[in-house]
């Protein structure tokens, strides 16, 4: 497979967005959050607590499945990653009625895991066979992320109105199955990491015996550059995380209709694409720590004018944000091997990831504990103000660029 793969590496692009464009599940969750509501008996806080709490499970898996990724490979996190997702996906369907507690457990827990299992394996592995291009393959794989949103939003509404006998929400979750469990499947088994790089005659010589860069986890942890990205990574969630789940209530309560509210979801989705396929591109050109400290200060200023948008500005605003968010997560992956090295990309990323985690949890919480519901803008200003700050300190690490 490695050889076949080697003759052939677009394979890898290709598997891999094959399977991201399933998994976007963060992107479209404002399609699922009604539905879920009315099914599971959840109310609308307890809804946007399983999105936060699938975010807080993808940081976690991001780095289970790294290590998972070091010690076996791609193509076993990936394996695991297919399984975790589909099995969440049938569990929910199976879900008995007015019993939400039991749909963090059965659905947000292995589906933020699933997912996690597959970004990063699927990431770091085009990484590896493009070293050259590492923007190129972000951005890639990063649009097929952002494409997701867009893709199920239009399936999930479809499924709705039911695939064979069972209809609703139940409907859409065995769609869903039945769908990736192929897909990932068939993604999954062509990962494989390319064979060692062997030294060409041109890179002989004194002038290059500097070590390759190559930080493991434990080295990466006692780092500046470390905390600096993974508090970045945290600050950038508030601006998209603490409205995706209330984007078609925001946006009706802002004069649109609910059909013009549901192309809020459809736009960030867009958004979310563009983002995560051209700013990689760019941070190969301006470098990434230019690239981020543009995203956040723009992110920045949408946020103060999302505060007090009406009608279509709604829209313009949300899918330029959701465009900042994911370029910035886009972004991270070749940031992180800039500093750290490729060796431990996987294990590394998912540290880095935990900031999405801690982000994704804390910051719903502040709003609620602060009674901020109808301000959580301010907080969306905020993490855009700390995130440049945090990028701003970003040096490079031995050998690193930023």
């Amino acid at each position: 497979m490695q050889q076949f793969v080697g003759r052939h590496r677009w394979l890898i692009l290709l598997a891999g967005a094959m399977v991201q464009i399933l998994t976007g599940i963060p992107a479209a969750w404002g399609v699922f959050q009604q539905p879920v509501m009315e099914e599971y008996g959840f109310s609308q806080d307890g809804a946007g607590y399983a999105f936060s709490i699938l975010i807080a499970f993808f940081g976690l898996g991001c780095l289970l499945g790294g290590y998972l990724q070091d010690k076996k490979g791609p193509r076993a996190a990936a394996l695991w990653g297919a399984a975790l997702l589909c099995g969440g996906f049938c569990a929910a369907a199976f879900l008995p009625p007015q019993r939400p507690g039991l749909f963090y457990l059965a659905f947000s827990a292995p589906a933020g895991l699933g997912s996690a299992f597959l970004y990063p394996s699927i990431m770091s592995c085009a990484q590896k066979w493009y070293a050259d291009r590492k923007g190129l393959a972000t951005g890639v794989i990063g649009g097929a992320v952002g494409a997701s949103g867009a893709f199920l939003t239009f399936f999930v509404r479809r499924a709705l109105r039911g695939f064979g006998p069972v209809q609703g929400i139940r409907g859409a979750f065995w769609a869903l199955a039945a769908l990736m469990l192929p897909v990932c499947l068939l993604g999954s088994l062509l990962l494989a990491d390319p064979p060692p790089a062997k030294p060409q005659p041109q890179q002989q010589g004194r002038q290059y015996k500097i070590p390759p860069l190559d930080y493991a986890p434990k080295q990466m942890l006692f780092t500046r550059q470390y905390w600096l990205l993974t508090g970045a990574v945290a600050f950038s969630t508030p601006a998209v995380l603490l409205f995706s789940p209330i984007i078609l209530q925001l946006g009706q309560q802002r004069g649109l209709s609910e059909k013009a509210a549901l192309s809020a979801v459809v736009l960030g989705s867009v958004g979310s694409a563009a983002g995560r396929l051209l700013m990689p591109l760019l941070s190969d050109k301006i470098g990434r720590r230019r690239t981020d400290l543009w995203l956040f200060g723009t992110s920045l200023g949408l946020s103060a004018a999302f505060l007090v948008a009406r009608g279509w500005w709604v829209v313009a605003c949300y899918a330029l944000l959701t465009f900042c968010y994911s370029a910035l997560a886009a972004v991270l992956p070749a940031f992180a091997s800039d500093l750290f090295g490729l060796p431990h990309a996987g294990v590394n990323y998912g540290f880095l990831a935990l900031g999405q985690s801690a982000g994704s949890l804390a910051f719903p919480l502040l709003a609620d504990w602060l009674g901020l519901q109808n301000g959580r803008h301010y907080l969306a200003i905020a993490g855009a103000m700390l995130g440049f700050a945090a990028v701003w300190f970003i040096r490079p690490t031995r050998g690193g660029r930023v």
